[in-house]
C-alpha cells in the first residue's frame, strides 16, 4: 500500500516523479484517500479499556463512596455518564473527517490557554491545587485535559506546514518553545507536574515523528529540563515526593504511604489475585485508590493475570495506534495519530511505572482506567479522530477517491 511522503523537518525534495508529484498535489487538496474500514483491533482496545475502567471504578471506589457519601456508586455513576458523554464524543470524532481538525487548531489552542488562565486564577480547588473549572450545576471540568489533545492538532498542523522548508533549528525551536512552554508553565502553578511533563514528553514525541533527529530532540529536553526543574523544586512536597522514591520504608507513614500501601497491593495480588472486588487496601491503606493508584487495586484483585492483561491492552493500543500514523494518507494524519498515541500509552507508562515504584510518583491518572470524567471524555475523543484516521487508505495510481 502506498504511503504518504513524510518528510524530516528543513530538509527540502528531492528531484520527485511525476507520479509521486501528482500524489503529493492530491494529498494537499484533501482528495487522495478512498473510504475503508476502521481498525478493528484498535476499536476493540478502546473499547476493552473503557469497560474495564468502568469495572475497576466502581471496584475500586465503592468503599469510599460509602464512606463519604454514603453511596457506594457515588463514583461509578459519574464515571458512567462520563464515559456515555465521551463514547457520543468519540463517535463524533470517528464520523469526522480528521482534515476538518486542521481549520481549528489554532482556535482550539487558544482556547487551551484561555482555559488554562481562567483555572489559575478562578478554578475550584481540589485536593490541594487549583485545575478544576467549575461551570454552575455542571460538573467541574479540567482544561488541562483540553490543552493535550488542543496541542496535539496545533503541532500536527505547524509540523506539516515546516515539511520542506529552510529553517534553521535555532530559528524554528523559538516557537516551537513559546508554544509548548506557555501551556507547560500555566500547567505548573496549578500546580500538576505530572500532567506538565506528559505535554512537554507529548511535543517532543511529535517533533520526532516529524523528523528531528535524537540529538536535537535531546536537546529540546535538556532545556525544558533546566527550565521546569527550578520551578518543580520550589514546592517542598515534590522534594519529598523524590525522598520517598529513593526509600519509602524509611518514612512508611509520612511520605512514602502511598508508595508502600501500593506495593503491598501488588505484592498480595499474586498470580491469579484475591479476587474481584475483594480488595482489602482499597479500605483507607492506599490513597487515591480509584484515580492514579487504581492499578494497584486493579493487580490485588485480580493479580498478575489482571495486571498483564491490562499491560496487554495499552500495548495493544500503541502499536495498532503506531500502526495507523505510519500507514496515514498524508503528514497531518501521521503527526496527529501519533501524538495521541504518545500521550495516551505514554501516560500509562507513567502512570504504572508510579505505582510500582520504577519512577517517582507524579499523580497523572491512567487513561480511560481511573475515575475522572475530563480525562475519560477528551481521551475518548482523541482516539476517535485515530480511528477516524485508520478509515482512510492512499489512493494509488488507477484508483479514484470514491474506491
Amino acid at each position: 500500500m502506498a504511503r504518504a511522503e513524510h518528510l524530516p523537518l528543513g530538509q527540502t525534495r528531492r528531484r520527485e516523479t511525476v507520479a509521486e508529484r501528482r500524489r503529493r498535489l492530491r494529498a494537499r487538496e484533501g482528495a487522495a484517500t478512498r473510504p475503508g474500514p476502521p481498525d478493528w483491533w484498535l476499536l476493540g482496545a478502546v473499547g476493552t479499556l473503557a469497560v474495564f475502567g468502568l469495572m475497576a471504578v466502581y471496584s475500586a471506589s465503592f468503599a469510599v463512596g460509602l464512606r463519604e457519601f454514603g453511596n457506594p456508586y457515588h463514583f461509578v455513576t459519574r464515571q458512567a455518564l462520563a464515559l456515555a458523554l465521551g463514547a457520543v464524543a468519540f463517535g463524533v470524532a470517528y464520523l469526522v473527517d480528521y482534515r476538518v481538525w486542521k481549520r481549528f487548531a489554532v482556535g482550539a489552542l487558544i482556547l487551551a490557554y484561555a482555559g488554562l488562565i481562567l483555572v489559575w486564577h478562578t478554578g475550584d480547588a481540589q485536593y490541594g491545587a487549583a485545575r478544576w473549572i467549575q461551570l454552575g450545576p455542571l460538573p467541574a471540568w479540567q482544561p488541562s485535559e483540553f490543552a493535550k489533545l488542543a496541542l496535539i492538532i496545533y503541532l500536527a498542523a505547524w509540523l506539516e506546514k515546516q515539511s520542506g522548508r529552510r529553517v534553521g533549528f535555532l530559528r524554528w525551536t523559538l516557537p516551537f518553545a513559546l508554544t509548548v512552554g506557555g501551556l507547560v508553565g500555566l500547567i505548573l502553578f496549578q500546580p500538576d507536574l505530572g500532567t506538565a511533563v506528559m505535554v512537554g514528553g507529548i511535543a517532543l514525541g511529535m517533533v520526532f515523528l516529524a523528523g528531528l533527529s535524537a540529538a536535537q530532540v535531546g536537546l529540546l529536553g535538556l532545556g525544558a529540563v533546566a527550565a521546569v526543574v527550578p520551578i518543580a523544586l520550589t514546592e517542598g512536597y515534590r522534594l519529598r515526593r523524590i525522598s520517598a522514591f529513593r526509600d519509602p520504608w524509611s518514612d512508611p507513614q509520612g511520605i512514602g504511604f502511598q508508595i508502600v500501601q501500593s506495593l503491598i497491593a501488588l505484592g498480595s495480588g499474586g498470580i491469579f489475585g484475591r479476587g474481584l472486588g475483594a480488595s482489602r487496601q482499597k479500605f483507607a491503606y492506599v490513597p487515591g485508590a480509584h484515580t492514579d493508584a487504581i492499578f494497584a487495586i486493579v493487580a490485588e484483585e485480580l493479580g498478575l493475570v489482571g495486571g498483564l492483561f491490562l499491560l496487554c491492552l495499552f500495548g495493544l493500543l500503541g502499536y495498532r495506534g503506531l500502526r495507523v500514523a505510519l500507514n496515514a494518507p498524508d503528514r497531518f494524519g501521521m503527526l496527529l495519530a501519533g501524538g495521541v498515541t504518545i500521550w495516551v500509552v505514554g501516560q500509562a507508562c507513567i502512570n504504572i511505572g508510579g505505582v510500582m515504584h520504577l519512577i517517582p510518583l507524579t499523580g497523572i491518572p491512567l487513561p480511560m482506567v481511573s475515575y475522572g470524567g475530563s480525562a475519560l471524555v477528551m481521551t475518548m475523543a482523541a482516539l476517535g479522530i485515530v480511528a477516524n484516521i485508520s478509515r482512510h487508505r492512499p489512493v494509488t495510481d488507477g484508483e479514484s477517491a470514491g474506491g
